[in-house]
């Protein structure tokens, strides 16, 4: 996930709406994830394409040009289904990318010690300090405006991101050139499930909330030449290439690490370590580390201070106490900013109440990625809404096939973020998360609380709709 900034009035084409998508989505720490499938992370990732990735695209893009106001999914939500529904949407997306920091600072934190200081890669109380250190320093950077961090991520984007996908495909490909030992057998016949991936279903909701970001190019749809004519084709284009490189990346990392000793985290490391010591090119390993890592932090730089916007309006519009809407002489919502580092300082605490780091990392990416699917879930019901209270809203792009085609992409996307959900309650085979009733008291626990203040306001605020 990464911010991208707007075109300042310029208009665009297929090839740059098409990079805006490829760096929106393109993202290294989730290969592992799908890494565990094998071969058949194709069949998951097929039905990813076709019942979320390519919906949520179609129906941001629609939105953003029928309803192109600067406050994006808040706006699209209160105008069909009022203002309590539309705050409870925007916290919702507040808080899984609150969730979703904890897991991005774990993963730099451990690449780094993986590659650099070996013997400290499971020291809990070091990793928890680090992740704490970064993030209130990101916080604290941000309290001087977003401009610093806007550059940074876009250049991690392509130093941190597209180099090394392009980097680990390319040695994925000369692993198989050069006939060395695969990990993960390969042939049409494992495209299919495989029977013992019952238990690792909870892994497809993370696929999905891989691929969330695409919306993020719907909202220059007012700046896109001809929109019913290039979104199209930009979507087919950035689909494929998103796609190509994160299942060739996957991949990649299933033909050389045995599924037995891959780690959630680290196993991007783990596969570089093995291909580039295939190669005699060891001394590349702290170069690509540095890579992950800056693509890591560019994430968090933009994303810190991002989210908090849509809660700044909320806040403005009477959602949330008056003293959430102060903001400093660089306009950075700083009340909101702080009131995130203390959420965040006590997700963390998951960290030491799980068994181990790596269960812990799940539990909060699980919670992520619940949070996510629920917000998207509500987008889709929002298109499918506002197509039939204003049909006759002027759309530069809209989805092809009227009503029916609107009902079969929002319909698509609600299944798959519905089914998605409930698997992600079922805690993967591999990771040692405790009791059942633990791990689920922890994700449901989890979301209940987060959940909290915007049905309280909800339920209590007396202001009519």
């Amino acid at each position: 996930m990464i911010a991208i900034a707007s075109s300042g009035g310029k208009k665009l084409g297929v090839f740059t709406l098409t990079m805006i998508n490829i760096m929106a989505v393109a993202s290294l720490r989730t290969l592992p994830f799908s890494a565990e499938y094998g071969f058949s992370l194709l069949f998951y990732y097929l039905v990813a394409t076709i019942t979320f990735f390519i919906p949520i695209a179609l129906i941001s893009a629609e939105l953003s040009t029928a309803w192109p106001s600067r406050g994006g999914a808040y706006i699209w939500v209160r105008e069909a289904f009022g203002d309590r529904w539309a705050f409870l949407t925007i916290w919702m997306q507040w808080i899984f990318n609150l969730i979703w920091f904890p897991t991005i600072l774990v993963f730099i934190v451990e690449t780094g010690l993986s590659i650099f200081f070996p013997n400290w890669a499971q020291h809990h109380g070091l990793i928890l300090a680090l992740v704490l250190g970064l993030f209130w320093g990101a916080t604290w950077l941000n309290c001087f405006g977003m401009q610093f961090s806007a550059a940074f991520s876009a250049f991690s984007a392509i130093v941190g991101t597209l180099i090394p996908l392009g980097l680990i495909i390319g040695l994925g490909m000369t692993w198989l050139w050069q006939d060395q030992p695969i990990a993960t057998p390969i042939g049409l016949q494992y495209f299919w499930p495989q029977s013992g991936h019952g238990q690792n279903l909870a892994f497809f909701s993370t696929i999905l909330f891989g691929l969330l970001g695409i919306e993020m190019s719907a909202v220059h749809a007012d700046d896109i030449a001809t929109p019913g004519k290039t979104y199209p084709k930009a979507i087919l284009l950035s689909t494929g290439i998103i796609l190509g490189s994160l299942i060739l990346g996957s991949l990649a990392i299933a033909i050389t690490v045995p599924n037995h000793n891959l780690n959630v985290i680290n196993g991007l490391t783990q596969a570089f370590a093995t291909m580039l010591d295939n190669q005699h090119l060891n001394w590349l390993l702290p170069l690509v580390g540095i890579m992950i890592i800056l693509s890591g932090l560019g994430n968090v730089s933009a994303w810190i201070i991002g989210p908090t916007k849509g809660i700044l309006i909320a806040a403005q519009d009477g959602n949330l106490p008056t003293s959430w809407s102060y903001t400093n002489q660089h306009k950075v919502p700083v009340t909101i900013l702080f009131i995130q580092g203390m959420i965040f300082t006590g997700l963390c605490s998951v960290l030491i109440l799980m068994p181990s780091i790596e269960s812990g990392y799940w539990v909060l990416t699980a919670m992520t990625a619940q949070m996510g699917l629920a917000y998207y879930a509500i987008l889709f019901a929002t298109g499918l809404k506002l197509r039939q209270k204003y049909p006759h809203q002027p759309r530069a792009f809209q989805i092809p096939g009227g009503k029916i085609g609107m009902r079969l992409i929002a319909g698509m996307g609600l299944t798959c973020c519905i089914i998605a959900i409930s698997l992600g309650f079922l805690p993967p085979e591999r990771i040692a998360v405790g009791a059942l009733w633990r791990y689920e008291g922890f994700l449901l626990g989890g979301i209940v609380l987060m959940l909290l203040p915007p049905v309280i306001t909800i339920l209590y605020k007396t202001t009519p709709e």
